[in-house]
């Protein structure tokens, strides 16, 4: 080991496989959580006397939250092992931006319970389920620039990286976007997250705007 390795290795005294595990773990846990609230449903529905066809009529609004928080959880899994799985050695700074990423994915199972059982106007339930979606992005995005700034912690190339902020920035605005319509017009509620669907072009426009080509995104 060189002397410039055993400084670096000072500096990054975290096992990074170790926080991979730890991340892996909590993300796991959260996204089981999505199915408690339909899980304890089941039971009332039944002690209620009533049917599985009852039972899907009354909880379609939870159904359709659960199936979009664990997506949306997948998702932001998957882009953090793609980002990881370059990353050699940990500071005590990149796990604390890490564990603010941790918390909002905590939190979303919370907010999908209000997205799914609260009336369907109730302007606080979409703030606080499309707001942790806006907060996930930003805390990524807080992870990529923490990144960037010390790159002797990782082998990702620049223009990767630049790549990612560009979709970190581009989500957190569809979400923003999605939030207002769902607040400003009712009418179509969490419909409006549909929005997402144009985030591929979204992304090659802010890589454009931050000087680099659309590519994958670590």
């Amino acid at each position: 080991m060189t002397g410039s390795d055993h400084a670096r290795e000072m500096r990054a005294p975290y096992e990074v496989a170790r926080v991979v595990a730890f991340v892996d773990a909590v993300v796991a846990i959260a996204m089981t959580l999505l199915i408690l609230p339909l899980m304890e449903s089941v039971s009332e529905v039944a002690a209620a006397d009533e049917d599985t066809a009852q039972w899907f009529a009354g909880h379609d609004g939870q159904l359709i939250s659960f199936v979009i928080s664990f997506v949306i959880i997948a998702m932001f899994w998957m882009i953090h092992h793609r980002l990881f799985v370059r990353v050699d050695h940990a500071t005590q700074g990149l796990l604390w931006t890490l564990m603010a990423w941790l918390l909002t994915i905590v939190w979303l199972p919370v907010a999908t319970a209000i997205s799914g059982q609260m009336p369907g106007e109730d302007p606080l339930a979409k703030t606080a389920y499309i707001g942790s979606m806006i907060a996930t992005c930003l805390t990524s995005l807080a992870i990529r620039l923490y990144l960037r700034r010390h790159p002797t912690l990782h082998r990702i190339p620049a223009s990767t990286i630049t790549a990612g902020i560009a979709a970190d920035v581009s989500t957190a605005a569809l979400f923003t976007i999605a939030l207002v319509v769902a607040l400003t017009v009712p009418a179509i509620g969490y419909w409006a997250l549909f929005i997402m669907l144009l985030a591929g072009p979204v992304q090659a426009v802010f890589a454009r705007v931050l000087g680099t080509s659309r590519g994958r995104a670590a």
